[in-house]
């Protein structure tokens, strides 16, 4: 059975004119227009198809690949605003995804780029966005431990971090005071978990925090300085972005690890750069216990 809003594995019914259609199961035949038919199509295949309404609420099949499905989050572009109805942004479909004005939460401007969340609207079953995340996101009590890695999806700024959709599922918080890089709505990160509140709310950051931080990432800097001749153009002078752009994290994480490094004599400062100590083995300590 097709499932309105998703993609589709289904089998052809019969040809016609227009194109293909398709077994629908309880939704009955769907048209795939001709321009969509792949041209290596062999009898008894079944095509991978999404299904939504045209403009005159007739269900259609297309090959064409949305950036994401009803029950999904994302980030799209605005590309043109109708007086009447509302925002029309790009999903990557050659019919554009609507996002009724009573969904908005603030004006909008050709070319700016928004996070809605795509659902069916329970009167015309059309499929629309909405800017109001509030009420999409689970509000089933998260049972995410400390320190546990989660894909983010940055959708909004505060005053006191940015608002993230955390596993397409939940809405956290990664403070500002936690992150020196620059952050842009729409951007998808790994953060961590950093406490999750009785509240349910969830404080995240960009990096573990303790030994599950330091660790992993001082093996990670002696691998560098092994590949590289046992230098690197790194220390604790040098950029945010780099250091995250190099190594994945923080430019607090990279300058404790480098201390815990100088500290138990494995490199020398070289200002600019680090040294690997000849005869050295890096050996993180056991956590204590």
């Amino acid at each position: 059975m097709a499932t309105l809003g998703k993609r589709n594995l289904l089998s052809v019914v019969r040809a016609s004119a227009p194109g293909l259609y398709l077994d629908g199961g309880a939704l009955g035949e769907i048209l795939l227009p001709g321009r969509y038919i792949p041209a290596d199509l062999k009898p008894k295949d079944k095509l991978d198809v999404f299904v939504y309404r045209d403009s005159e609420d007739r269900l259609v099949a297309t090959t064409e690949i949305p950036l994401a499905t009803v029950g999904e989050f994302a980030c799209l572009n605005v590309v043109s605003i109708n007086d009447r109805v509302g925002i029309f942004l790009d999903w990557g479909l050659s019919k554009d995804l609507l996002l009724p004005f009573r969904e908005q939460e603030r004006p909008l401007c050709i070319g700016e780029s928004v996070v809605v969340f795509i659902h069916l609207d329970p009167k015309s079953e059309r499929i629309v966005a909405s800017m109001r995340l509030h009420r999409h996101v689970s509000r089933d009590l998260p049972s995410y431990r400390v320190n546990q890695p989660v894909e983010l999806l940055i959708s909004e700024v505060t005053p006191l971090g940015y608002n993230a959709i955390v596993e397409k599922s939940h809405r956290g918080l990664l403070f500002r005071d936690n992150t020196t890089l620059q952050i842009k709505i729409g951007q998808r990160l790994q953060g961590f978990v950093r406490s999750v509140r009785a509240n349910g709310q969830i404080d995240l950051s960009l990096d573990a925090t303790g030994y599950k931080r330091v660790a992993p990432l001082t093996v990670q800097i002696v691998q560098a300085l092994k590949c590289n001749g046992g230098k690197l153009a790194f220390d604790d002078g040098s950029s945010p972005e780099s250091i995250r752009e190099k190594f994945g994290v923080s430019k607090n994480a990279f300058k404790q690890a480098l201390g815990k490094m100088y500290k138990s004599r494995s490199i020398r400062f070289q200002k600019p750069g680090i040294e690997l100590i000849e005869d050295s083995t890096w050996r993180p300590s056991e956590k204590k216990r």
